[in-house]
């Protein structure tokens, strides 16, 4: 066993080949800029909201051959020291490249995230900078609390709000043209 001569100034910055060191003891682990995240399991109304927007979504992009979507668990790695599994993603047919067989390893065209209490914070503020830093150009939160989707587009380095989805009308969803959707549907 090796004794370091002294110990390190700063904070430790975790990367990659520390996320799969990590045990696979059923937590959910991240990485946000280097720092260990770890969650509990969700909630069943976030997973209601999931499983239905899966669905719907799945739906959409195999009747149309637009690419792939993904749902939590995948690790999204976008750098060495962020590593995130958001609750689902997607990456357009042209892109399919950055779709390999550890995870997704770049920005896909689309994020989701679906709001618990104890991530609320950090899908606001931090993975959402995260997220707009590696040019991730659409960026939803889904809020089962207000039964809402809030639609943000990349604009420039950082989140436009372009549309909440809430009640029943059925409204378009970006970056998807054609498709609308009412938020009641993700929620029942």
């Amino acid at each position: 066993m090796s004794i370091p001569m002294r110990i390190p100034e700063g904070k430790i910055i975790l990367t990659y080949e520390d996320y799969a060191a990590l045990p696979n003891d059923g937590n959910r682990y991240e990485i946000l800029e280097g720092e260990l995240a770890v969650t509990p399991a969700p909630s069943t109304r976030h997973q209601t909201a999931s499983g239905n927007l899966f669905f719907l979504l799945t739906q959409h992009v195999k009747a149309n051959d637009l690419g792939k979507l993904f749902h939590a668990p995948v690790d999204l790695i976008l750098e060495s020291t962020s590593v995130l599994q958001p609750d689902l993603l997607f990456v357009a047919k042209a892109r399919q490249n950055i779709i390999t067989d550890r995870a997704i390893e770049g920005a896909p065209d689309l994020v989701i995230e679906i709001l618990s209490p104890t991530t609320s914070r950090s899908d606001r503020v931090t993975k959402a900078q995260i997220y707009a830093r590696h040019k991730v150009p659409a960026y939803w939160i889904v809020d089962p609390e207000q039964e809402a989707v809030e639609i943000y587009l990349l604009n420039v380095d950082s989140y436009r709000l372009t549309a909440t989805l809430q009640g029943e009308t059925p409204m378009p969803v970006p970056p998807f043209a054609d498709l609308k959707f009412a938020a009641k549907d993700l929620f029942i």
